[in-house]
């Protein structure tokens, strides 16, 4: 049974880190006090915004082309985002409705644009190489699980993962995010901008929501094909089971990430072949809903997120 753990292990958490990256960005939008719908429209237009880049520059710059793609499709995932933004702060509209208008406007505009550019709605690439880290492969257990094999956004998600929580809670900036999502009018009050402190937290979503599409096209994807299946609202459902904290997420999103894959091998997994695979790929989502039922009271959202703020 370890061998097979071991061999799932890179699939796992190739699954689990996109979706760790696009949680962390729905975190700073909804301590800010903006909840975001729209991060799987983001991740939409982060990988296709990667897809273009690297397709047109691989052939001549390699594996640089990867990483050019990756802050290609951050910063565009940035600007895609004042979309919501500029709708839920200044036009105070509904974030939800907002949410689900630039989902569909991602999904419809890229392929669009994809099959424009390409003839077809596809764009691929040749995805990154993996690899394993000297010394650190070595170690018992650990070795095996978590440093062989692995994708260099890997580490650069587990550095972003770390600066999160030291910015959220070790930091001015961080104390003035929570702030303003949880009240809103007393760090106005304070001299706070509220509307500003807004909008950078849902360009930082935005910008780790199309980090995150491009990961997943760079990684086990390597075809753009118009969606994400879903995965940004598999990272929202992350977000609110790690109950808005940036290592609650990292737990939540590394049991979607196992549990999703082994019900993707279960059958050539001999003692979860006789179980039908339909009840282990809902498997995750259940637990989910039980833990948000048992946790309902204890939940710690932000308490003005979602609610529009006016000034004064």
């Amino acid at each position: 049974m370890w061998d097979v753990i071991t061999s799932i292990s890179p699939y796992a958490i190739a699954y689990t880190v996109p979706l760790l990256i696009t949680a962390l960005g729905g975190l700073y939008s909804e301590r800010s006090g903006v909840v975001n719908i729209g991060l799987d429209g983001m991740m939409i237009v982060g990988s296709f915004t990667g897809a273009i880049i690297i397709n047109a520059l691989q052939p001549t710059m390699h594996d640089t082309a990867i990483w050019i793609g990756l802050i290609a499709a951050t910063i565009v995932g940035a600007i895609f985002s004042l979309l919501h933004a500029f709708a839920s702060i200044n036009l105070k509209a509904n974030q939800v409705i907002s949410g689900t208008a630039i989902n569909m406007i991602a999904g419809a505009l890229t392929v669009f644009l994809a099959r424009n550019i390409t003839g077809s709605g596809n764009i691929r690439i040749n995805a990154q190489s993996r690899y394993s880290i000297p010394i650190l492969k070595d170690i018992p257990i650990i070795g095996d699980l978590f440093f062989k094999q692995t994708y260099a956004t890997t580490w650069l998600v587990v550095f972003v993962l770390i600066i999160s929580w030291f910015v959220i809670y070790k930091t001015s900036f961080g104390l003035r995010l929570r702030a303003c999502g949880e009240h809103p009018h007393a760090a106005d009050s304070a001299g706070i901008n509220v509307y500003r402190i807004r909008y950078i937290g849902v360009m930082l979503s935005g910008a780790c929501a199309g980090l995150g599409g491009a990961i997943i096209l760079v990684t086990y994807s390597g075809e753009f094909n118009g969606n994400v299946a879903g995965m940004g609202f598999l990272a929202l459902a992350a977000l609110i089971f790690g109950q808005w904290k940036p290592f609650g997420i990292l737990a939540s999103t590394l049991f979607f990430g196992f549990a999703s894959t082994i019900a993707n091998v279960s059958r050539v997994i001999p003692e979860l072949a006789e179980i039908p695979s339909v009840y282990l790929k809902i498997f995750p989502y259940i637990v989910t809903l039980i833990a948000l039922i048992l946790s309902a009271k204890s939940s710690q959202a932000p308490r003005a997120a979602g609610e529009p703020f006016s000034h004064g």
